[in-house]
């Protein structure tokens, strides 16, 4: 068994890789790029009744319906306008593909493990169990989301229950 030192470095070693970084709110986040299949423009979402107010409904993309889920909604956070910029990144979640809505997204960084720390604790009372750590890069911190946290079980049953 190694120390805890060599155990966190192999964490840190194993978080880096490539993110795809997109702003909510005037700040940055990333994904893992190995779980974004693509980045469309904003289309017609078709409203699902009954659905939690973060999911905005489906889209039928090429055929296939896709659930879509507001982030900046998931994460209580206000809703905003929709701009030019205003995108949905498809991301695989287990084995169902769910549309994320964000503000804009960014660029694809190339993180180190040296440079990802662990969330900080901010008490018992915040759930930080979603953030897969915080980057830094280009002289500013983005936050690191694990995707198949972020969406949890039940909300991709209810996605997946919702399909027409």
């Amino acid at each position: 068994m190694g120390t805890t030192e060599e155990i966190g470095v192999a964490t840190a070693d194993s978080r880096a890789g490539k993110y795809l970084t997109f702003v909510l709110a005037n700040e940055c986040y990333g994904l893992e790029i190995l779980k974004v299949r693509e980045i469309i423009g904003l289309m017609d979402i078709t409203a699902v009744p009954q659905t939690p107010e973060h999911v905005k409904g489906v889209i039928n993309l090429r055929g296939k319906v896709i659930p879509v889920i507001d982030l900046r909604l998931k994460f209580g956070m206000a809703e905003a306008d929709h701009t030019d910029e205003t995108c949905i990144i498809v991301v695989d979640v287990g084995s169902v593909e769910v549309g994320i809505l964000v503000d804009k997204v960014s660029e694809v960084l190339d993180i180190d493990g040296a440079d990802i720390e662990d969330a900080p604790s901010f008490g018992t009372e915040v759930n930080t169990e979603f953030i897969l750590g915080m980057g830094k890069a280009n002289e500013r911190v983005t936050i690191l989301l694990d995707i198949g946290k972020v969406l949890t079980r039940e909300d991709v049953a209810e996605l997946v229950a919702a399909e027409p």
